[in-house]
């Protein structure tokens, strides 16, 4: 039955949307890759600063339109993130509690965001954030969102603004419009999927296309794409937060991607280094694992003599990462070793030569 409220809360959250302008594509020519401009989708312009903000849109519409998710419902969600960010601010417009589901070491940075949007979080001790979160659920007569098994679907993938619609659009007026490379990471896998399907929707009237995802430390994503063993799992999660998963998420389809790439940690956080120098801006983590597998595609593009964009995306900016990526003793910390990561990507920006 379609209630008051559901109609109510639909045009909530289609008013949201209305309200939100598209993001910024950013060219940057780099003078050692002529004729191979990168594009930076800058996802973190959103009202709540980051790529999930489309997520949660997508997932609310999702759970209202199936008539799973009802006036005064709360709202559950695993994540200690961007996520768990936005959706905290998608519940608060439709006046619905929202508890997100996390490590008790998430970040105080994180949590204090969370919390801003009207956000309630439930700490455990343990790494079952998912079995945390069915059951808080259930306790509370609430909603469990499930960001990780219902991202790759809740998203309109043929068009309706998505963020591969968006990307094909603002390429059309330029002087390449068809990227020979769009490079994304996966966390749900929500996005690999949304982007690798619009690809192959569009493929009869367009120049081809190809999709590749990066991948960090501490994830199985990599090798599952390789051996598509679905019960691959570790003990750990990634480092890079937002992106790697140390199981396989029912949302990662690795049939529409076209290459994954591994990012070492040390490479993906002196990446970040990197791209302030050449934005005047910080990014978040994930940014920096997109810039280094952007660099070594265009180096490749490069190498064989072929021109073309390589677009790839700016997840979210670098505030929240202040006690993480752009904090010394963190990083000495974690054992990790950013300058020989520095040197190799700037000698790459420089020379246009990929070194391994």
């Amino acid at each position: 039955m379609h209630t008051a409220w559901t109609r109510q809360a639909v045009q909530v959250l289609e008013s949201e949307a209305n309200r939100s302008a598209d993001t910024h594509l950013i060219r940057l020519d780099l003078p050692a890759f002529p004729g191979i401009p990168l594009y930076l989708k800058d996802e973190s312009v959103h009202p709540t600063g980051s790529l999930k903000h489309r997520l949660a849109r997508s997932l609310f519409l999702y759970a209202i339109c199936n008539g799973w998710l009802q006036a005064e419902q709360p709202v559950v969600e695993a994540s200690s993130g961007s996520t768990a960010i936005s959706e905290a601010y998608f519940a608060r417009l439709l006046g619905l509690p929202f508890f997100a589901v996390m490590p008790r070491s998430t970040s105080r940075d994180k949590v204090a965001q969370i919390e801003f949007f009207g956000g309630h979080c439930h700490f455990i001790d343990d790494t079952d954030v998912y079995g945390a979160a069915q059951r808080l659920a259930a306790a509370l007569g609430g909603h469990y969102m499930d960001q990780f098994t219902y991202a790759e679907r809740a998203t309109d993938w043929r068009g309706n603004n998505n963020i591969a619609e968006s990307i094909f659009r603002q390429m059309q007026r330029e002087p390449d419009p068809d990227p020979r490379w769009i490079v994304v990471p996966a966390g749900t896998g929500g996005t690999s999927a949304t982007i690798g399907r619009y690809i192959r929707y569009r493929s009869a009237q367009h120049a081809p296309v190809r999709l590749a995802v990066v991948d960090p430390e501490h994830s199985v994503f990599y090798d599952y794409y390789a051996c598509r063993d679905a019960s691959l799992h570790l003990n750990r999660g990634s480092r890079i937060e937002g992106i790697g998963r140390p199981r396989v998420e029912p949302s990662f389809l690795p049939s529409v991607i076209d290459r994954m790439m591994r990012v070492p940690d040390a490479a993906s956080i002196a990446a970040l280094r990197l791209l302030e120098q050449l934005l005047g801006r910080r990014c978040g983590g994930s940014t920096g694992t997109n810039l280094v597998g952007a660099l070594q595609l265009m180096s490749e593009l490069q190498e064989a003599g072929e021109r073309g964009p390589v677009v790839t995306l700016i997840c979210d900016g670098g505030d929240r990462y202040r006690c993480s990526y752009y904090n010394d003793e963190w990083i000495a910390s974690e054992g990790l070793d950013l300058a020989p990561q520095l040197a190799r990507l700037e000698a790459v920006v420089r020379d246009g030569r990929w070194i391994d």
